[in-house]
């Protein structure tokens, strides 16, 4: 992404006494200027990028649904494979989509950037209100919203029920109970593991989220980072020593090794989202293992229930915007209405933000796979979520994460590592930076 006006932005939310994902004020978004321009009528042509599934769907059935708003969607790749890269290109040339959809932890860094646009005046701020007030700190920074919550997938653990059966456990509550599991499934079949860890796609950080750390806050106007802290020390360290006993497999995630496992019977266990689910089935319908899949609350250091979220997705109105109302409508469409969600039907397993559209998503995602009722899970997952910001550029962060990772240091080492790689990072922005 182009950072040319980020440090400059950047102070400036630092001066609004900004940042913090579950700091968002108020119930909403912030009162709108008197002097800014008015966003003008609710008609017209707007442009719709995304990367997630279905999106075209859905925008065709938003145009079908009324004729004052036409919707031209593109699909665009994934962050992974250069789709906030297109994005911030095409903004700072002033070709940007209206409405867009960016990932809570890539949020912070194009609202930095200026090249978003606060909320205010262009979605009722009651709509913001009706949101979990974590959530809603994901999208909030000072006194304004920049996008509205699309999904907010909860850590969840998947575990092969007739595994742990046969290896006399029960899903493990507590992460002591989790180690006990891995090493009754492995004395029970000595070339099966629990679950895997990868190295390409490393969970620490919501793994860290739900023991309690925060690796990203503010305070007297400097960005404190705190990634190598004791919570997310004694996480790096849990899962060090199962690697080292190997009771969990250490391996690339989403590789064929990795699929040709959970059909084997070698890997039986996915920390992973909700959004896992439709992944899990695809990859493991072939080998008969419909039915012997539960999703499960993960376990918590202490046996109290304690959440983070793994990904999810806001949409925001680029800068770019000539048509922000118009925008606005169909954002707010996009986020809060059961007929978004069936539109874009059965291609995941999809936990909505916004209150009293799971209900539907359930009646469309593939949950007759599992053997248990997993949107209650979710549910249950999304309880007692801690706050959480995510950093001013965190693909600083996550590029130092699986360097680290794949360097094959201890996981601990790795912390230090992502640690010291985002220090420095972020200096070289001009931002201030404590430890």
């Amino acid at each position: 992404m182009s950072l040319r006006r980020f440090p400059l932005a950047a102070a400036a939310l630092l001066a609004a006494g900004t940042l913090l994902a579950g700091c968002a004020s108020g119930s909403g978004s912030g009162s709108a200027d008197a002097d800014a321009p008015s966003a003008g009528p609710a008609t017209g042509e707007i442009t719709f990028w995304s990367s997630l599934s279905g999106m075209a769907d859905v925008a065709a059935a938003f145009n079908a649904s009324q004729d004052d708003i036409t919707v031209d969607f593109e699909e665009i790749p994934n962050g992974a494979n250069g789709g906030y890269t297109k994005l911030a290109a095409a903004i700072e040339s002033g070709t940007g989509p209206d409405v867009v959809g960016i990932e809570y932890q890539r949020l912070p860094g194009f609202v930095a950037a200026e090249q978003l646009l606060p909320l205010d005046g262009l979605v009722d701020e009651e709509v913001l209100g009706a949101y979990d007030e974590q959530v809603r700190g994901q999208v909030s920074f000072g006194d304004a919203a920049y996008a509205l919550p699309y999904d907010a997938p909860p850590l969840v653990m998947w575990y092969r029920q007739d595994v742990l059966d046969a290896a006399g456990v029960d899903v493990p509550t507590t992460w002591d109970e989790f180690e006990a599991a891995a090493r009754a499934v492995k004395a029970e079949n000595p070339n099966a593991y629990l679950t895997s860890f990868f190295t390409n796609e490393p969970q620490l950080a919501p793994l860290s989220w739900q023991a309690g750390a925060e690796w990203f806050s503010v305070e007297d106007d400097h960005w404190q980072v705190a990634i190598d802290d004791k919570a997310s020390t004694k996480v790096a360290d849990y899962w060090q020593k199962l690697i080292d006993e190997d009771l969990v497999k250490k391996q690339i995630g989403f590789s064929d090794e990795w699929t040709a496992d959970l059909n084997s019977g070698v890997v039986n266990g996915w920390v992973g989202g909700s959004w896992s689910a439709s992944g899990l089935m695809t990859r493991t319908e072939g080998s008969g293992q419909a039915g012997k899949w539960v999703a499960a609350v993960p376990p918590t250091w202490d046996g109290e229930p304690s959440a983070a979220l793994s990904g999810g997705t806001s949409f925001a109105i680029t800068e770019n915007s000539e048509n922000q109302a118009a925008a606005a409508v169909f954002a707010e469409w996009l986020t809060t209405t059961e007929e978004a969600v069936d539109a874009r039907g059965a291609v995941g397993t999809a936990y909505l933000a916004y209150p009293g559209l799971n209900e539907i998503a359930a009646a469309v995602a593939p949950v007759d796979y599992f053997a248990n009722d997993i949107y209650a899970v979710f549910d249950e997952a999304s309880a007692n979520l801690g706050a959480w910001a995510w950093g001013p550029n965190y693909e600083i962060t996550n590029t130092a994460m699986k360097d680290a990772v794949t360097a094959d240091p201890t996981l601990g080492e790795a912390l230090v590592a992502t640690q010291d790689a985002t220090v420095d990072g972020l200096e070289q922005l001009g931002l201030d930076i404590s430890e």
